[in-house]
């Protein structure tokens, strides 16, 4: 079974407390000890000084009234009588009817002679500052543990806030940045010089760097399609002046390859700036999505197992969906089936597009689509920009656009269209 996981600020403020807690103890420990050692260490004093009187007054036979000594008394300690049955002088704590003492204990004339003072004043005394000593340490203890979180809470803060900026970058948002606000959220108003301010730093530079890079790679993309644009289309206008046959069918069918390629890089830097915005209107799914596949030429099985009224962005739809009709037809194996379906209990409308090819590649199931790359074995050749403005689109849509193979073989793309409120439709086409 899996632990759960415990913040960083607990760990923090935990480990402190734990801390101040051993050193308190050991303090206290210290503490007790010298103090009962000193205390104790008195009334042993007194109690022996007694004694020695004790034995003098026995020695003499004078009487030993007031000094609290006895005879061989039955209340003293056996470890104690046996001691001064062997000829020493000790000490012990004990009782006598009912009471705490000190009793003090030495050898006379075959005789053992006790001497017992009062010892419970004392040993409430130390019962009263272990209380003391106690308590303070559980108070410097939680006001220690208090202080710990409140310092951790304040770094936590700091590098959550680091985490979601990251996060952000890599959901796309380039423009995110650290700056301050770890620092401003936990209140600490100005940068800090610390490792956490360092981290946050280094993931704004990084930032920087990337966005600079991709803005540098999205212009270029732009330029080169932009500047091409102009000289193919007079080329194409050109390339209808020339002479029927098969020399212009195939100069023509490379120039429309070379004018679509152009296209779809304009295409693919509008929207990787970001700039991009749908234009959300209701429509019918499944006659949507019929006009669409119906739109592409090629020879497709649509299934409608449950339609519903969306809002979305027509051209935008019939980019995707021809885009990935497409690329099912150049690169699977047909049959190329198109099912539409909403469930009825709720929930978003489902679009799936399958072939019964080879199959998606691994790297594009892990890493998504990439610009002209299709690695995939047995899927043919070509730019890889189709799905890759497909993926775009769909972000621009609010569509979860999902890459997948299918159990008994075949590429399966599955798009979860976003739940939004009915309006009355209007025609597909």
């Amino acid at each position: 079974m899996k632990r759960p996981a415990v913040s960083l600020r607990w760990k923090i403020a935990l480990t402190v407390m734990a801390v101040s807690c051993a050193v308190a103890a050991v303090l206290g420990a210290l503490v007790h000890n010298a103090v009962a050692r000193q205390t104790v260490g008195q009334v042993r004093k007194e109690t022996s000084a007694n004694l020695g009187t004790a034995l003098d007054l026995f020695e003499y036979g004078t009487s030993r009234e007031g000094l609290n000594s006895l005879l061989d008394p039955p209340q003293l300690p056996a470890k104690l009588r046996r001691l001064a049955r062997s000829g020493e002088h000790g000490t012990m704590v004990g009782t006598y009817r009912g009471r705490l003492v000190m009793w003090a204990a030495a050898p006379a004339d075959g005789h053992v002679m006790a001497v017992w003072s009062p010892y419970g004043n004392t040993h409430r005394s130390l019962d009263k500052l272990d209380t003391a000593i106690l308590g303070s340490a559980v108070l410097a203890a939680a006001a220690v543990a208090l202080a710990g979180l409140f310092l951790a809470q304040r770094i936590s803060r700091r590098l959550a806030t680091t985490a979601a900026v990251a996060r952000r970058i890599t959901a796309g948002d380039l423009d995110a940045r650290v700056g301050n606000g770890a620092d401003q959220a936990a209140g600490g108003g100005s940068a800090g010089q610390d490792e956490v301010a360092a981290v946050a730093a280094a993931l704004d530079s990084v930032a920087g760097s990337l966005q600079r890079r991709l803005q540098a790679e999205q212009r270029f993309t732009a330029d080169v399609a932009h500047e091409l644009r102009t000289p193919l289309t007079g080329i194409l206008a050109s390339a209808e002046l020339l002479p029927e046959g098969r020399p212009k069918e195939m100069i023509n069918d490379r120039l429309r390859a070379l004018h679509r390629l152009t296209e779809d890089l304009l295409e693919i830097s509008r929207l990787d700036s970001g700039t991009e915005r749908a234009d959300l209107d209701a429509y019918d799914l499944g006659t949507l999505v019929e006009g669409s596949v119906r739109a592409t030429g090629l020879d497709t099985v649509v299934r409608i197992a449950a339609d519903r009224v969306i809002e979305t962005d027509r051209r935008r739809l019939d980019r995707i969906l021809a885009n990935l009709v497409i690329n099912a037809h150049r690169h699977g194996r047909p049959p190329v089936v198109v099912t539409v379906d909403a469930p009825p209990g709720g929930g978003p409308a489902i679009i799936e597009v399958r072939d019964h090819g080879p199959g998606y590649s691994v790297d594009l199931l892990e890493h998504g689509p990439q610009r002209f790359r299709t690695d995939a074995p047995g899927r043919g050749k070509g730019h890889g920009l189709g799905l890759t403005i497909a993926v775009g689109q769909s972000a621009v849509l609010g569509i979860d656009l999902r890459f997948t193979n299918a159990p008994d073989g075949g590429a399966r793309t599955i798009l979860r269209m976003p739940d939004a409120a009915p309006r009355v439709p209007r025609p597909a086409a």
